[in-house]
């Protein structure tokens, strides 16, 4: 584990191969995981280790062992894509793939709209069309989220993410302020500015998502995909979506961005 600073937070971040001369990938977990969660214990790092890749993933602010902030205005979509592009030039890294699941697809989009010449590819998992029309109400999740007694949480949504927030032993504080912000939507011509490369999967019982075809043909280099069977929590960690990505990357080197 490393760490560095930026905009007086402190954040965790792993570098994978970094010593093998592969293409650099920066992963962007979701909201109320964390780089070990999203990407480690699913398979992600040991399979873009094999295949060749320089794997660097880190902790968003407010999740895991990075530091947060309980100030709501901390967490938008454009300061936690700025945390992504000061990691890359932390690193020295001038351009790479990225990937981001749900909240960390809506980064891997601010990121690419801010900073273009940093992003070869992407991929958006677990978030569709909802990039751009939403995601539903959400407001109920931070009150699960700050809730004293779990017991007391009606909906089934907000008991999803109090109970995935406890088994990732999260600062439920900071992810309440953190879901307050960072749903910010993308009209459907910003989606259509990004001209990277970019894939979208999505498992076909995830409820929260969106249609990735949707969200795909909004965008001038966008393909979607089908992860069969899966929902929101289970699409991540899919066998074949692992290998839809590896031969997207492949498709789509660093060097003809």
């Amino acid at each position: 584990m490393q760490f560095f600073e930026h905009e007086g937070f402190r954040l965790a971040f792993i570098d994978q191969n970094d010593d093998q001369g592969g293409e650099p990938i920066l992963l962007i977990h979701g909201f109320a995981s964390n780089h070990i969660v999203n990407w480690v214990s699913t398979g992600w790092v040991r399979t873009l280790t094999d295949a060749g890749h320089r794997v660097i993933a880190f902790d968003n602010r407010g999740h895991g062992q990075s530091s947060g902030s309980y100030d709501a205005a901390d967490y938008t979509p454009h300061k936690m894509a700025g945390d992504a592009a000061a990691l890359l030039r932390h690193l020295g890294i001038g351009k790479a793939h990225v990937m981001g699941y749900s909240m960390g697809a809506r980064i891997g989009a601010f990121l690419a709209l801010a900073e273009p010449a940093m992003v070869a590819s992407l991929v958006f998992g677990g978030l569709g069309i909802g990039m751009v029309d939403g995601v539903g109400e959400w407001d109920e999740i931070a009150e699960a989220l700050l809730a004293e007694d779990p017991a007391s949480i009606e909906t089934a949504r907000g008991k999803m993410f109090r109970t995935f927030a406890d088994q990732t032993r999260s600062d439920r504080r900071a992810l309440a302020a953190c879901i307050a912000t960072s749903r910010e939507l993308l009209s459907p011509s910003d989606v259509g500015g990004i001209t990277q490369p970019t894939l979208v999967a999505v498992g076909t019982k995830d409820e929260i998502a969106g249609s990735p075809d949707a969200l795909a043909r909004l965008m001038p280099a966008g393909e979607s995909f089908a992860i069969e069977g899966r929902d929101h929590m289970l699409a991540v960690g899919d066998r074949t979506f692992k290998q839809r990505v590896i031969e997207f990357l492949a498709d789509h080197p660093v060097g003809d961005s």
